[in-house]
């Protein structure tokens, strides 16, 4: 993906298509295993993309039934996207091929078989009608004590975990399936979950280079389709906020020094590193403004209106023009991947 549709609006933008462009950032969680009102209520706001989870999934057919009511119910484009990693993180299970964890394929030392798995995965979500898999993990698994990594990375070695996770994704899109790596800058040797507090890393920025970043370096140089960011508070890049919401983290490294150039999505923005410091709204403005360009609200709830509602109502220049900038680039990303 180029940067060539990003080009700026020089006029002001009207309240009607302020509201459009936040709606299309928005990833959303919805209820149920087939079109409930509240997966109408979500669509009709105009979210960009919906995740699913273990909770909308009975079998493959139901699940392909689901995600076409959703698409004839939007009558637009919208991406459709689930985590589907292998190991303890594979919302579908029942008819598909059951995956084991990274770490497993890592220790087999040959990059063909993730690739060839990353094909396998993305022709049967794709047969169901996924169009973005939340996969690969490009954490480094430095950290034995790490309650949320562990096996779901491929190696406690940089190089390795590059060379099997762009394999991986290259597997997947070569089947029509966006990648996604994650946790950007790196989750692998925290000692906390994000899910549950928020983690930091004291580490210099001369470790984040030779062990945290090298696999996302390799995945940008791929030019692969997205990066999802970690609500980690790496105090080298930032001393301030977590990389969801850091500037330094996604706008001067991700973008200008590793050259990335697809699209950056947040961690659920539900996950109490967030939601307990910051509340979700607040984050969400504050890392689009720090150069993300899409926003997981991953409960089927309110916060998926209050994340709208902040992003509707641009509160400066600079806000105006990075919601123009990533809804440019969201609809990119939806003509490439949702059919």
């Amino acid at each position: 993906m180029t940067a060539d549709p990003l080009a700026v609006h020089k006029e002001p933008t009207s309240s009607s298509e302020a509201a459009r462009r936040a709606a299309s950032l928005i990833v959303a969680g919805i209820e149920g295993t087939e079109l409930t009102d509240q997966a109408r209520e979500v669509l009709d706001l105009g979210v960009g993309g919906i995740i699913l989870f273990s909770r909308n999934y009975r079998s493959r057919d139901q699940v392909g039934e689901l995600i076409g009511a959703l698409r004839s119910y939007a009558g637009r484009k919208l991406v459709v996207s689930v985590d589907h990693e292998g190991g303890v993180v594979q919302r579908f299970r029942e008819g598909f091929t059951r995956i084991e964890p990274m770490r497993a394929i890592g220790e087999r030392g040959d990059a063909r078989l993730a690739f060839e798995l990353g094909q396998t995965m993305g022709r049967e979500l794709r047969a169901v009608g996924i169009d973005w898999n939340f996969a690969p993990v490009l954490d480094v698994d430095t950290n034995p004590e790490n309650p949320i990594i562990g096996d779901r990375s491929f190696s406690r070695e940089p190089s390795v975990v590059g060379e099997f996770g762009v394999a991986l994704a290259e597997g997947l899109e070569s089947e029509g399936v966006a990648s996604c790596g994650k946790h950007f800058p790196g989750h692998g040797d925290t000692s906390q979950d994000s899910h549950l507090e928020l983690p930091e890393l004291p580490h210099s920025f001369e470790r984040l280079r030779a062990v945290e970043l090298p696999p996302f370096q390799r995945y940008a140089e791929a030019g692969l389709a997205s990066i999802m960011t970690a609500h980690v508070l790496f105090r080298a890049l930032d001393p301030e906020v977590p990389a969801t919401m850091s500037r330094a983290a996604l706008t001067s490294l991700l973008r200008e020094e590793l050259g990335f150039q697809g699209l950056i999505v947040s961690d659920d923005l539900e996950m109490k590193a967030i939601r307990d410091h910051y509340g979700a709204a607040e984050a969400a403005e504050r890392s689009l403004l720090a150069g993300a360009d899409a926003f997981l609200c991953c409960a089927p709830n309110g916060t998926i209106f209050e994340v709208y509602e902040r992003l509707k109502a641009p509160s400066s220049e600079e806000f105006e023009r990075r919601l123009s900038e990533s809804s440019l680039r969201m609809a990119a990303f939806q003509a490439h991947w949702a059919p």
